[in-house]
């Protein structure tokens, strides 16, 4: 059974409150459903499959191995052999990725459990200590696995866009995603289900000012 991003009235509210043109959107649009994955190793899995890919390819990936190993648990991964991962369509360099991931967490020296009791800012840092994991990736699995509740992520280009056709900037530099960050804190991870239904297109009448349109 599909899990989806949990939030109520109490988030809502809060963004409202904070933020007019938000809050149009998210009376515009109504609840934002969001599919998460609970098991934060079968997460990072997925975000490794999804890395500079389009999510369509992504999707089929996923499904090829989901049918080819069943459970995505570390030890599928480490018994897997590198060609039968590959031929799933996966690269070279991502089949190392996930190798590395798999031999840690079975050596203990990735311990998924205790990485749930981190503050946003270590379990951030500790997830991009891992091989092919960097901040952006250790971003979507606190959103999309965690459901962290304050996650904004600059290095999203979906996130930005979704920023610029909203507040009609043409640049969304650090310093002015910054100030929206605090605007949404302490519930910045809803805010970026809207900004991302707003960048793909889901409000009428939004476009993005910096493609000149």
């Amino acid at each position: 059974m599909a899990c989806y991003f949990q939030y109520g009235e109490k988030e809502i509210a809060h963004l409202t409150a904070r933020d007019k043109r938000l809050a149009a959107v998210i009376k515009d649009l109504g609840p934002v459903r969001r599919e998460v994955m609970p098991d934060l190793f079968e997460a990072l899995i997925h975000a490794i499959v999804g890395q500079q890919i389009a999510t369509r390819a992504q999707q089929t990936i996923w499904a090829r191995m989901r049918a080819g190993l069943g459970a995505i648990t570390p030890q599928a991964i480490h018994a897997a052999r590198e060609a039968d991962l590959q031929a799933f369509g996966l690269s070279f360099r991502k089949v190392a990725y996930m190798k590395a991931a798999a031999a840690r967490a079975l050596s203990g020296e990735l311990d998924m459990e205790a990485l749930r009791a981190l503050p946003d800012d270590a379990l951030c840092a500790e997830l991009s200590r891992l091989p092919g994991v960097g901040v952006w990736t250790a971003e979507m699995l606190m959103t999309f696995s965690l459901q962290r509740p304050n996650v904004i992520s600059y290095g999203d280009l979906a996130i930005r866009r979704g920023l610029r056709m909203l507040y009609r900037h043409r640049v969304i530099d650090r310093a002015r995603f910054e100030k929206y960050r605090r605007r949404y804190a302490p519930y910045a991870t809803v805010a970026s289900l809207y900004l991302w239904a707003v960048a793909g297109g889901a409000v009428a009448g939004l476009s993005d000012p910096a493609s000149g349109k």
